[in-house]
């Protein structure tokens, strides 16, 4: 093959070389969450690490705190939550030169969160015996196991420094279903159905 200039011939002997099996470890942490939290009834506090293996495969663990304190105008219920959640997972670069600053994900993940929430809400009235009875219940346990699929890209900025976001289609695989029935929101998860789309905007640091 026949290249135009020096560097580019260099470029090309790069890209083809190699990379060593553990290519390195980078941490990060999710700013769309952490915006989430501050400004709309739920969101989350994330951080990830990851390891690079080979340019392609990037092993990933996730974990964070969902949150919400929340009070739906609608049936004056107030929800409120502060658990952890955990996901492992696996994003493979699909670029053609694992060498470049550019990376582009798809990947998938397994996640899960057990979590207490408190619900309280307007007075019930007895249909048997009459008078009210308060609806108030603290402490409530919750689980739920769902999968996601994930596409993201990732561009470095400076030095070590990365940015990158994703976008996270999930199915839930299973719902414990509580005294109150199901919880209104899921840590990591988002409102608690079958499906739901997420998203992230990592800060990626490579070690």
């Amino acid at each position: 093959m026949q290249y135009s200039s020096p560097q580019e011939a260099a470029a090309a002997l790069e890209a083809k070389r190699r990379m060593p099996f553990l290519a390195g470890v980078s941490i990060s942490a999710d700013l769309c969450g952490a915006i989430m939290a501050a400004c709309t009834p739920y969101g989350q506090y994330e951080a990830a690490a990851r390891l690079n293996l080979r340019g392609r495969y990037f092993p990933v663990f996730e974990m964070g705190m969902g949150v919400s304190n929340h009070t739906n105008d609608a049936t004056d219920l107030h929800y409120k939550v502060h658990s952890p959640y955990y996901r492992i997972g696996l994003d493979y670069n699909v670029a053609k030169n694992v060498r470049a600053q550019g990376r582009i994900f798809v990947g998938v993940r397994y996640a899960f969160s057990t979590y207490k929430f408190d619900v309280d809400g307007p007075d019930m009235v007895d249909p048997v015996y009459g008078g009210n009875v308060p609806f108030s219940y603290h402490g409530v346990r919750g689980t739920n196991h769902w999968g996601e699929a994930v596409f993201g890209l990732e561009a470095r900025v400076w030095g070590i420094l990365h940015l990158g976001w994703s976008i996270r289609y999930r199915m839930r695989f299973y719902n414990k279903r509580t005294i109150v029935d199901n919880s209104w929101y899921v840590p990591g998860y988002g409102k608690n159905d079958t499906h739901a789309i997420g998203g992230t905007f990592n800060v990626v640091v490579d070690i």
